[in-house]
């Protein structure tokens, strides 16, 4: 580790200096006093900047009488944030401190801060006070640890006074042990492993409507009655319209069917000249639309038969489809039936007449609007011209500026309240970088009774997103796999989350895990702004300056707002101190 500077040491320095003699014999192997601090560069985990500082010293040097108040500060500009402060005691004092072995040793201690956008460019430091018990310093006094000098007069009237001269004296005297904090785990792209919730567009529609021309029983003469129907009627007029609608592609066809209450092979045949004659009679009626109707016989019409039972009031209509799902051969459902003499009677009356039929179909597919048709009518603010599915798919699938997309989907939500068009919008949200109002999509969402791993990853990642790392634990067990990995790398546990990750979230993982050739092949095909940054923090990292130079200008060139950002990188100091300026 990083030797820093011998902090004891200097304190005894301004012991001799001030007559605190408590302090005078540390002087002693002074040069045997390190200071180091794990991580040597710090890193932000979790919203929190955390490291342990160790002081090592010999035997014998700590005086036994002495008291140390060490307080760690973060340094920045524009202010400074006080973390805990630890106290140590030499055996001899009567305090309930921390005690410092004569023997010689080590003593750790853990510091924490949360995190300030600020600390990116910033100095851990520690700011000691000392005092001597049972000698002339009984009371604690600020000691500049670079230089051993105590307050002067002016200097100690500005501490006692406070603001902004006090903040200013305690930078001057305060021991810097690390610079800088490591940002990339606040890199992570959250939003790029949220989920949109799939929506229900289809471009073709299929519409099918039905008639049928009904026959006597055992018969396949069609009647004039039978094709003079109002279903008849409505079938043809539908076709009519259908005709003057230039996204309509219709497919006519005439089935017929037979009762299933007398021989197989007769019906069969029965059928068949259902359709011949269903065919002649539906060529009649559509004779004026010039369309044309192809034709197939089915012979016993079993599914009918079962639809017609289902949805009626017969008493044991239960048993009959239990008899149906029973049997495969059509003579042992036919028989089986026909033991139920009751229920038999109830077929004939109800059930069997409706099945001697030929049945006119009419299967439309109705092409649906064009995605320019959509985009131009959104871009026009048209958007009630468009249904729920259009606008959830054209959000999805078709429009690429996220603030469109935002519109669209805020729009649908509101109108529709439709849960998966919140989710769609939390999405688009986090992607434009707006954390909480994602999180309050999602949250939406849910209410809405959206219950999947979709929504759980993404109130998960959105809670990660806005610093909640514990809220999003709350979701995991019902996350996917990849939201799980986000969580690990948001908590520190870099190595598990990179196994799992991958592009830009991977490579990011990977570079705090230290797998740098790992962390650019994860990235080789990504051509992004924030992709090349990367890639030069870890050509940084790897000592290629050259390449880190050129990566850095190719990301500043593609979003200049990443200049700023590199001035202030921890990651980025080799670059800085060979030169290179932007």
């Amino acid at each position: 580790m990083k030797n820093c500077l011998k902090l004891f040491a200097v304190v005894a320095i301004a012991a001799i200096m001030t007559g605190c003699n408590c302090f005078s014999k540390m002087a002693k192997n002074q040069d045997q006093v390190n200071i180091t601090c794990t991580p040597e560069v710090l890193a932000l985990n979790n919203g929190k900047v955390e490291a342990d500082i160790t002081v090592t010293f010999p035997a014998k040097y700590y005086n036994q009488k002495a008291v140390l108040k060490v307080t760690p500060v973060m340094i920045f500009e524009g202010g400074m944030v006080e973390g805990a402060t630890k106290y140590y005691q030499g055996g001899k004092v009567k305090d309930n401190y921390i005690v410092v072995p004569a023997t010689g040793g080590k003593v750790t201690q853990h510091v924490e801060f949360p995190y300030d956008a600020r600390m990116a460019q910033s100095e851990l430091a520690l700011l000691v006070e000392v005092k001597c018990p049972s000698g002339p310093c009984k009371v604690f006094t600020l000691v500049n640890a670079n230089t051993g000098a105590l307050p002067t007069k002016a200097e100690a009237a500005a501490l006692a006074a406070g603001g902004k001269q006090a903040e200013a004296i305690k930078k001057a005297f305060a021991l810097p042990v690390a610079k800088g904090v490591n940002t990339l785990q606040s890199e992570l792209v959250y939003s790029d492993v949220m989920s949109n919730t799939a929506n229900n567009y289809k471009n073709v529609t299929t519409v099918v409507t039905k008639a049928d021309i009904m026959y006597a029983i055992n018969s396949s003469t069609v009647s004039s009655k039978a094709t003079s129907t109002d279903e008849i009627k409505a079938f043809k007029e539908n076709v009519v319209a259908q005709q003057s609608n230039d996204r309509a592609t219709q497919k006519l066809y005439v089935h017929g069917y037979a009762s299933p209450d007398g021989p197989e092979k007769f019906n069969d045949k029965l059928s068949s000249a259902r359709s011949t004659s269903g065919h002649k009679a539906a060529e009649k009626i559509l004779k004026d639309t010039g369309m044309s109707l192809d034709q197939a016989s089915y012979g016993e019409d079993w599914e009918g038969f079962k639809e017609l039972v289902a949805a009626s009031d017969i008493e044991d209509k239960d048993i009959i489809l239990q008899v149906l799902s029973r049997y495969d051969s059509s003579t042992q459902r036919e028989a089986e039936i026909k033991n139920m003499s009751a229920v038999f009677t109830e077929l004939k009356k109800e059930i069997l007449p409706k099945l001697r039929r030929a049945q006119l179909v009419n299967s439309t597919d109705i092409k649906g609007k064009t995605d320019a048709e959509m985009a131009a009518l959104i871009n026009s603010g048209r958007l009630d011209e468009l249904t729920n599915e259009e606008l959830l798919y054209m959000a999805e699938s078709v429009l690429e500026d996220g603030k469109a997309k935002v519109t669209v989907l805020e729009y649908t939500a509101k109108k529709f309240n439709d849960a998966r068009a919140y989710n769609n919008l939390g999405v688009a949200y986090a992607k434009l970088g707006e954390a909480q109002k994602a999180l309050t999509s999602f949250e939406k969402a849910a209410q809405l009774g959206l219950n999947n791993n979709e929504i759980n990853s993404n109130l998960a990642l959105a809670n990660l997103a806005n610093g909640n790392v514990s809220k999003a634990q709350q979701y995991a067990a019902a996350a996917d796999a990849k939201t799980k990995a986000m969580i690990s790398a948001a908590q520190g546990n870099y190595s598990s989350a990179a196994s799992t990750l991958s592009g830009y979230n991977a490579a990011i993982a990977k570079v705090m895990n230290n797998d740098l050739t790992s962390a650019k092949s994860a990235i080789a095909a990504d051509k992004s702004a924030k992709a090349d940054y990367l890639r030069a923090v870890i050509a940084s990292k790897e000592g290629d300056l050259n390449t880190a130079k050129a990566e850095l200008q190719n990301a500043i060139s593609k979003d200049a707002s990443l200049a700023a950002k590199a001035a202030k990188d921890v990651n980025l100091k080799n670059l800085f101190a060979s030169g290179f300026k932007l």
